[in-house]
């Protein structure tokens, strides 16, 4: 599913902004927002251009490729959720955006779910970010090819000016060690 309107359009075209989509706009490029795709709220329905961006603003954002069907992401999941909380106890908050290996739509919905976690649609946008990111469980090699950097889980922060990879968590292979590499005092990583 395409976007309905680049993000960046649509977030310089509000015209009556609140605080926090100022502070979206004053604090991240256009570049950054029209990197993304569309995206779906925890129980899968569409977000509109306005709670996405609300949703991020103030925000470190990255990408999380995962599946509920596999072990090493599920036994991941609880230290990343831990560290989500801590990093938002701290005033460091962190959001996390599912990039599903999921069988199906429903399985993704019940993953993002059961993690609070807006996610990319199952389909063409996905397979496009984990192409670009060259992440992918090694059952989707025959359709992504086999010229992967990483399987799942792994985790790509955002980079807020452009949203390029600010840094890349191999957490398939160091498990929640990686997240000891999140730069959490990097400015260019806060939306």
């Amino acid at each position: 599913m395409a976007p309905i309107l680049p993000l960046a359009f649509a977030l310089f075209t509000v015209r009556a902004p609140s605080t926090r989509k100022m502070h979206c706009l004053a604090s991240t490029s256009r570049n950054a927002i029209a990197s993304l795709p569309s995206l779906n709220s925890s129980d899968g329905t569409a977000m509109t251009l306005d709670a996405i961006a609300d949703r991020l603003a103030g925000k470190r954002v990255a990408l999380y490729f995962a599946a509920g069907w596999c072990p090493m992401c599920t036994s991941f999941e609880p230290s990343l959720l831990k560290f989500r909380e801590a990093a938002a106890s701290s005033g460091k908050d962190i959001e996390l955006i599912y990039v599903p290996s999921d069988r199906s739509e429903a399985d993704a919905v019940k993953r993002t779910s059961a993690l609070g976690m807006m996610s990319v649609p199952i389909g063409d946008e996905a397979d496009a970010l984990k192409k670009r990111w060259k992440i992918w469980a090694g059952v989707e090699s025959v359709k992504l090819g086999t010229g992967r950097r990483s399987g799942v889980p792994a985790l790509v922060v955002l980079d807020s000016k452009n949203g390029d990879e600010l840094a890349f968590l191999p957490t398939e292979s160091q498990g929640s060690k990686a997240l000891n590499s999140w730069p959490l005092d990097d400015a260019a990583g806060l939306w």
